[in-house]
This record gives structure tokens, sequence and C-alpha cells, in this order.
């Protein structure tokens, strides 16, 4: 039970949602009742989906652009466009980080990232970023 817990603050901390799983990894960490490798396999599977389903809707987005209900001006949304024509998929390494992650998914979608290209280096920057967390709990308690 708790390897879905984790695997699902991970899916909804990877969208606009604000969770933690961080937080969620370090606690069952602390508890010592389960194996890292599992704990970090669900963290990494459940945040690297999250991202998918962002890059699916920066897909669809365009779509939406011009209602007046869109959470986004047109021009913020030229705006991040270029940003990440001017740095390309290697912005994807920052798919890890609070509060610019989760919309450089979302943009990669927009911008037509080729998914596979899009889920390795996400892949990379997610796992990455629990496998350092994981070497931080170890170097604090273990």
């Amino acid at each position: 039970m708790s390897y879905w817990l984790l695997f699902i603050s991970a899916f909804g901390a990877a969208t606009l949602l604000p969770l933690q799983s961080e937080a969620v990894l370090m606690t069952l960490l602390m508890q010592g009742h389960h194996d890292p490798v599992l704990l970090l396999f669900a963290a990494s599977v459940g945040n690297v989906l999250g991202s998918c389903v962002n890059w699916w809707l920066g897909l669809k987005i365009e779509h939406f652009k011009h209602k007046k209900w869109f959470p986004v001006s047109e021009s913020r949304l030229e705006q991040a466009q270029q940003i990440y024509h001017q740095y390309g998929f290697y912005s994807l390494l920052l798919s890890w980080t609070p509060i610019i992650g989760d919309p450089i998914t979302l943009i990669a979608g927009l911008m037509r990232e080729n998914f596979w290209r899009f889920l390795g280096i996400v892949t990379i920057a997610k796992a990455g970023r629990y496998i350092c967390l994981y070497i931080l709990y170890l170097g604090m308690f273990g």
C-alpha cells in the first residue's frame, strides 16, 4: 500500500498539483519497512508518468489558448515556447526542479518534442533526483 501512496504522490507532484513526493519518500525510507529500490522505482515511475500527462496536455493545449478561461496568456505561452526553442530538449534535464519543471514538460508537448526522447531525458532527470535524495538519506541516517 505504501508503494502505491508514493506512486500516486509522485504522479500528482509531476502534474500541476501541489504534492510533495519527496516528503513521502523520505518518510517511508525512515520507517525502514520498505525496500528502498522499490520505493525509488515507484516514485520514479509515478513522476515520469505524471510528466507524460503534461506532455500530452501540451500537445492539446493549442486548441484552447484563445478561450477566456485559459489560465495562461498567449504572450506568456509564446515566451515559454521561445525559451524552450532556445534551449531545446536539454531543458528537460530541469524537469525535476520545483516550480519550472512541470511547465517545461507541458511546453515540450506544445513544441511537439519527440516522445521517446522526452521519455528518456525526463526519466534520467526524475529518477536521478530520487536517487540523489536516497544518497542524502543514507548520508544522514545510514
